[in-house]
């Protein structure tokens, strides 16, 4: 009969461990809507993830943990989880900051809808860096980067000891100042043009200061906004490529 408990116990504590750290990966997952879903639907993803990936989870430290042992190990784990789904986070958030800057530039700021993501005041440029963003993360199977990140981190960390230590602060500001260097990459050529238009639209108002520009600056401006990033968007799958390289390094060490 003993040893018929011991494995189930240690199978009920290995799928508790790696449920707690698919649970925080799952919850940050930069799916437009997602934390609007239903709670079945992340609930049936976490659990279905969690038995793909406790084959994977090694043996906990012991089999007899102590009740707060026990929620300090969920803690490591969750944390773990929530450290990798918000890094994954910062890959869309450079497309996102730089759709605002040339936004706010183009005068698109003007006119606002609802970001499905965050639920908050966003214009048109925002949202849909935010959807070419969602598509790449797809496109680039940085799902399945992240699932297997999470199937290595049970061999880089063990469950239960994992543990916030200044490398993990200093990845973080790593990638956050990778989003910085990613919205400036792709907002910066635009945003030239932008104030190249507003310095001949000023010059040229004051020789013919009879000339109404004021109207007329806006529709152009946005006209130029539009078409540079036809013409930009190209550029957008290498940068994501990019950064998503840097963080697979990140995720496996």
């Amino acid at each position: 009969m003993l040893n018929e408990i011991l494995p189930a116990q240690e199978k009920l504590l290995s799928f508790l461990l790696v449920l707690a750290r698919v649970s925080g990966a799952v919850a940050f997952l930069p799916i437009p809507g997602w934390r609007r879903s239903p709670e079945a639907t992340r609930i049936v993803l976490a659990l279905s993830l969690t038995v793909a990936l406790v084959p994977a989870c090694p043996k906990p430290p012991h089999l007899n943990p102590g009740l707060g042992e026990l929620a300090v190990w969920v803690i490591q784990d969750l944390g773990w989880g929530v450290f990798l789904g918000l890094t994954v986070n910062l890959l869309v958030e450079g497309f996102v900051l730089a759709a605002q800057c040339i936004g706010l530039q183009a005068g698109f700021s003007y006119a606002s809808t609802i970001d499905p993501g965050s639920e908050a005041d966003s214009t048109v440029l925002q949202v849909f860096a935010q959807l070419a963003a969602n598509l790449l993360f797809f496109a680039f199977r940085m799902d399945a980067e992240l699932i297997r990140a999470l199937a290595n981190s049970f061999s880089l960390h063990q469950p239960g000891a994992w543990t916030l230590q200044w490398n993990t602060f200093s990845q973080v500001a790593e990638l956050g100042a990778e989003v910085w260097r990613t919205a400036l990459r792709l907002s910066i050529p635009i945003l030239a043009l932008l104030l190249m238009l507003d310095l001949a639209v000023a010059l040229y108002g004051k020789v013919q200061a009879q000339v109404q520009l004021t109207t007329l600056s806006f529709p152009i401006k946005i006209v130029m906004a539009l078409a540079s990033l036809a013409v930009f968007a190209a550029a957008m799958p290498g940068v994501f490529r990019a950064q998503m390289d840097r963080w697979v390094a990140m995720a496996m060490r």
